[in-house]
């Protein structure tokens, strides 16, 4: 057995108490931060145009693969967090599995991600805003930057809200935006099949199928970019001390329902929208150059109010998926400075509802700080502060994959401990191989400039992270020490089934 597995949930003697989290979260609300994270709705308008450009009309079948691709690392975190629970996610998997340098580099390279991935939806949330109001007339001189500072600031109020009202807005907010495209496109399904499409499209599966001369490999290629759409599914794990009833059930719940759900909405809307472009090559041409599918075929197949909305929708689902990385980081800052630093005010919650303020407003303010230093210092164009910081984000997030997936294939498989069946190896082993090629793809060929320097300054940030730890072994100890001391990281073993 682990030493994780022979605690008795004590603290190291001389130890001060930590903070606790208040359990206030309902399943429910824990799907919030994982469908807010992944933003569905922003998802479908703007990252399929890159598949499209390698694969063609066979979009949808990329996402149908790439669900098969993410369920296999979902796999990981389900099994990890039916034994544990705790706020640091992947550092406090890792650390318990690993080792806590390992645990270190984990959660640090999770928190990154989140981090980056909050200035890239804050800035979709000044951006496609800023647009509907110059588009329909209400503020023809909108500017982004005005736009993205107000959701910046707004961000930060909700965050420091009770958790329970935090993930009750991003329901709401995600929900909307996904209920007005589930409706643009069953209107866009019911004209393809009465034959009534604005330039003669039609209802067709040729769509789950490669075009003539597409081969295997473009098609494993593109779907890069259907298992990075799935990229924050994670995040619930970081709400398991303050989820009511045992987080050990529901979190798992929450995970594999996210990655389902997603999925399903992937490939069908993606379906949809590729054949209301049309499932031609001049079709593929205009969905490829389109900056928002569901807002164009809003607008041609219903009208221009409703292709507004439509990005008006995505932008405030970018302001939900902005908040939801707020919530996830934070609650990783938290963890690791609450077992490195116990007697700072990052690590420590405050109230009788357990509020983190201090390293909501730490998050808070790397994530807008870094979009205020790349418009002032790099470019004035907003989707190449998305499309840097998403790049960087991703990037780190694969790394963090990388680890959990390593420390599951340990924990359940190489501990001393039958804890599944033997047969389920090939599930984590399958989740390496996907997220290996992924990881190659995305540094080669080598990409153009800037994006040619994004893997150098993520590899070279977590080194550092990874340097101090391993060299200050007092720090790593005193890490160690915590973990194996935190309730939530003592495992309870489950019968094989």
């Amino acid at each position: 057995m682990s030493s994780a597995d022979q605690v008795d949930g004590k603290l190291p003697v001389g130890a001060p108490a930590p903070s606790t989290l208040r359990r206030s979260l309902t399943t429910r609300e824990a799907v919030a931060v994982s469908i807010g994270l992944m933003a569905p709705s922003v998802a479908m308008n703007i990252n399929p145009q890159a598949a499209a450009g390698i694969v063609g009309r066979a979009v949808p079948l990329v996402f149908a693969l790439a669900t098969v691709g993410v369920l296999l690392v979902a796999y990981c975190f389900i099994r990890l967090s039916q034994h544990f629970n705790h706020a640091g996610s992947v550092y406090g998997f890792i650390g318990v599995t690993l080792g806590p340098r390992a645990g270190v580099v984990a959660g640090w390279a999770l928190l990154t991600t989140y981090v980056a991935y909050g200035a890239c939806t804050v800035t979709e949330a000044g951006l496609f805003p800023a647009d509907f109001l110059k588009a329909s007339g209400i503020w023809s001189g909108a500017s982004w930057e005005v736009v993205t500072v107000a959701a910046a600031v707004l961000v930060v109020l909700l965050a420091w809200a009770p958790a329970r009202n935090t993930t009750r807005a991003l329901l709401g907010l995600e929900g909307v935006t996904i209920a007005l495209i589930t409706i643009v496109a069953v209107v866009i399904a019911v004209r393809l099949i009465s034959g009534n499409a604005p330039q003669d499209q039609d209802f067709t599966l040729s769509v789950f199928s490669l075009p003539h001369g597409v081969g295997t490999s473009a098609l494993f290629f593109a779907m890069t970019f259907g298992f990075l759409s799935f990229a924050g599914f994670e995040a619930a794990s970081t709400l398991g001390e303050e989820t009511k009833g045992d987080p050990r059930r529901a979190i798992p719940k929450v995970l594999l329902g996210s990655v389902l759900f997603a999925g399903v909405f992937y490939t069908v809307i993606s379906a949809i929208t590729t054949m209301g472009f049309g499932a031609s090559k001049a079709g593929t041409d205009r969905f490829t150059a389109s900056s928002s599918l569901l807002g164009d075929l809003g607008t041609t197949y219903i009208g221009s109010v409703v292709g507004q909305l439509v990005s008006l929708g995505a932008g405030i689902s970018g302001f939900g998926c902005a908040l939801a990385c707020v919530v996830g980081a934070s609650r990783l800052l938290y963890a690791m400075t609450r077992d490195a630093f116990p007697n700072s005010r990052i690590g420590r919650s405050t109230g009788q509802d357990g509020r983190i303020t201090g390293s909501i407003a730490v998050v808070a303010a790397a994530a807008f700080v870094a979009v205020a230093a790349l418009r002032m210092f790099s470019t004035s164009e907003p989707l190449d502060i998305i499309f840097w910081t998403a790049t960087i984000g991703t990037l780190s997030l694969l790394v963090a994959y990388v680890l959990v997936t390593a420390g599951a294939l340990k924990f359940l498989f190489f501990s001393g401990v039958r804890r599944v069946a033997r047969w389920e190896i090939v599930v984590p082993l399958g989740a390496f191989a996907t997220l290996g090629y992924t990881l190659y793809k995305s540094v080669y060929p080598v990409p153009a400039e800037p994006y040619n320097l994004f893997p150098y300054i993520v590899g070279g940030w977590l080194l550092l992270v990874f340097g101090v730890v391993l060299i200050n072994r007092k720090l790593a100890n005193k890490i160690h020490r915590r973990l194996l001391s935190e309730a939530g990281l003592t495992s309870r073993e489950e019968p094989v089934k």
